[in-house]
């Protein structure tokens, strides 16, 4: 069970949009919405879900705009709050920015989305690929005329058109890995983990099939191979194409997949990790004179690999001025509305190390206040490899047609929230 109704209020809490779909919830009630939202505010106990009586107001905030779904019932929260998300995505692919202006300046198209949207409750179609081949737009105003609802939203693929036609049938598969670390002053690892994505770029002709193998654990140990070079996924989400029951049953990833560019799935692992660029700095504070920083990289992963676009961001006191540089590559710059010195390597090979010196002028008069050191920041993009080892073992497709497919893999690593501590 989903929803009874759905707003769109103003900054100040006035209704722009409202669709009630099961009239169990009066328009009234919404009124309550934005004095209950203030007073949790003040009392410090705001949530995103509010009640008031037996009517529970479940929001989100967006730009200054708020979308709150309203629910008498004992609704599923997190259906509701998909649907919320996703009503925001689909309103983004129409109109660019999803502000006031743009609700006031397409009140048509948007009570028409939320028509298709939702029907007596329940999510709909939402897919905006599919609702722009027969919700479209001129001029800020619905386009009339022979428009037919496409078979597509009566399908169970609800995702992807029929009569799909392409010269040259090929689909393009990156997996795409970022790497969280923390680690101290002491040099250990306080948090390391490891985010994945695999996105498809889809140019088939008509309806096909497609299966994806990768070097999962769980799937090794069911078919009886060595756990060698095999990985395991935590945290797993799939695009809505994927068939959950064949995957919990024999690990397959199988799906029919939408026309163009998706993420077909995400996944986590909390191995430990170690760090690809390690950085060592040594900070000299010469009292009422200068300041000399060292920072030492080096780059510990396989000689073949190379980063791309290395950032290492090494913060400075705030008070620092003239500012001069020494690289053994690349080239650093004084950044001081951020209080850091940039180093940018372009190319970083495995297994090399670099320095860089940087030196500072401080004012004569100390500051009274202790600061604190932040940490160091690194940026970088390593093509052609992944930490955690995941392959894409084979993509099999298959259409009616019997067309030859050819698919493309491209493996990216790169950093996420990747910090050393100095102190």
């Amino acid at each position: 069970m989903s929803a009874s109704a759905v707003f769109i209020l103003d900054v100040k809490g006035k209704p722009l949009i409202s669709r009630n779909y099961k009239g169990d919830v009066a328009m009234s009630k919404i009124e309550h919405f934005m004095p209950l939202l203030v007073q949790r505010e003040e009392e410090g106990a705001l949530a995103p879900l509010l009640s008031h009586g037996q009517v529970h107001f479940l929001w989100i905030k967006h730009s200054n705009l708020y979308l709150v779904a309203t629910t008498s019932k004992n609704a599923n929260a997190s259906l509701v709050y998909s649907f919320l998300y996703k009503t925001i995505e689909v309103f983004c692919e129409y109109f660019k920015e999803l502000e006031e202006e743009s609700i006031r300046d397409n009140f048509v198209i948007v009570y028409e989305l939320l028509d298709e949207l939702m029907d007596f409750g329940f999510p709909q179609t939402t897919d905006s690929k599919i609702l722009q081949e027969y919700i479209t737009q001129q001029s800020n105003k619905l386009e009339t005329g022979k428009s037919r609802v496409p078979p597509t939203v009566t399908n169970a693929v609800s995702w992807r058109s029929e009569g799909i036609k392409y010269k040259k049938n090929e689909v393009f598969i990156d997996v795409i890995e970022s790497v969280n670390l923390l680690v101290n002053a002491n040099g250990s690892v306080l948090l390391s983990e490891i985010v994945g994505t695999i996105k498809l770029k889809v140019f088939l002709s008509g309806m096909p099939e497609l299966r994806l193998g990768l070097n999962d654990r769980v799937l090794f140990e069911l078919t009886g191979r060595g756990k060698n070079k095999s990985v395991e996924l935590e945290d797993v989400k799939f695009h809505q194409c994927v068939r959950l029951s064949r995957f919990d049953n024999d690990r397959t990833i199988s799906f029919i997949p939408p026309d163009g560019d998706f993420e077909l799935m995400s996944y986590r692992l909390s191995t430990q990790v170690k760090p690809l660029i390690w950085i060592e700095s040594v900070i000299e504070k010469f009292s009422h004179s200068r300041v000399e920083i060292m920072v030492k990289a080096k780059g510990q992963f396989k000689k073949q690999s190379v980063a791309n676009g290395v950032e290492i961001s090494v913060p400075v006191p705030s008070d620092a001025d003239s500012p001069r540089f020494k690289t053994s590559v690349g080239s650093a710059k004084y950044v001081p509305e951020r209080n850091v010195v940039i180093w940018s390597i372009k190319s970083f090979p495995g297994g090399k190390e670099y320095l860089m010196r940087a030196h500072f002028g401080l004012p004569s008069v100390e500051k009274e206040e202790v600061e604190g050191r932040p940490p160091i920041g690194v940026k970088f993009e390593i093509p052609y490899f992944t930490v955690s080892g995941i392959q894409v073992r084979y993509m099999k497709i298959i259409e009616k047609s019997g067309y030859q497919a050819l698919p493309w893999v491209r493996y990216i690593t790169q950093s996420g929230d990747y910090q050393l501590r100095t102190s």
